[in-house]
């Protein structure tokens, strides 16, 4: 039985929605796939991605903000019996299979260009929610696509505690940065290097390739691109 939200006002409960496909979204302009016709909700407002067992929670940059359990959230890992608050609307969800506070989740590694050695951290559930969600759309684009994977590259880190140093960017989906200041995650596809937003801090600010700040869509790299993450700059080489 698939996750499912109630669309609740005062109490009262309007519908029921079922998150039976990847991606759902809610707003007020009736396209959503939930409308909530409020002033109060923006046009696109939220979306909610749904990977197995799951669901992840993002707010699109609405003018009032995304409330779980009263409190304002911009990324949000769903458990049963969450409420999520939009407008003067509630959305509760429903999901008794979905991972509990309680449960381990897999933490998603960050490797940090900025501390000595580059050791590796541990993700925040909101990261590992965005990158999840990465992992799910490489591997759908890595059945649409029958070319090998494209030749191991690397990244030169040019500031910092490991200035000069060499970062090789062997797997398939390699996470860099520093949690709660700025992630980016750079991804190997057959038709090269990708780099891909995933948090930005208070301001969520996309890394920077060659001094200009990238859109929240996945980027393609070239060889000798300057990448600035967490205020790391690194240059990226094709081997």
């Amino acid at each position: 039985m698939p996750a499912k939200l109630q669309l609740m006002l005062n109490g009262d409960v309007l519908s029921d929605y079922d998150l039976n496909k990847e991606t759902i979204t809610i707003g007020r302009r009736p396209e959503n796939d939930i409308p909530v016709d409020n002033l109060a909700v923006s046009g696109k407002h939220a979306q909610i991605i749904t990977i197995l067992n799951d669901s992840f929670l993002e707010d699109l940059n609405s003018t009032n903000g995304t409330y779980v359990n009263g409190s304002l959230i911009k990324k949000h890992a769903l458990k049963h019996g969450d409420v999520i608050g939009i407008g003067k609307h509630q959305l509760k969800y429903i999901n008794e299979h979905a991972t509990s506070a309680e449960e381990p989740f897999e933490k998603t590694m960050i490797i940090r260009p900025d501390a000595i050695g580059m050791p590796e951290a541990t993700g925040s559930m909101e990261i590992g929610a965005s990158v999840e969600k990465i992992v799910a759309q490489e591997r759908l684009q890595a059945k649409q696509s029958a070319a090998p994977p494209s030749k191991a590259a690397k990244l030169q880190i040019l500031n910092g505690a490991n200035a000069g140093k060499e970062l090789e960017l062997t797997k398939a989906l390699t996470t860099i940065g520093k949690p709660g200041t700025q992630v980016a995650a750079i991804t190997r596809r057959p038709q090269g290097y990708f780099i891909i937003h995933v948090e930005g801090g208070a301001g969520d600010r996309t890394p920077i390739i060659n001094g200009k700040h990238v859109g929240t869509q996945a980027t393609a790299l070239k060889d000798h691109d300057v990448i600035e993450v967490a205020g790391v700059k690194m240059e990226f080489f094709m081997d």
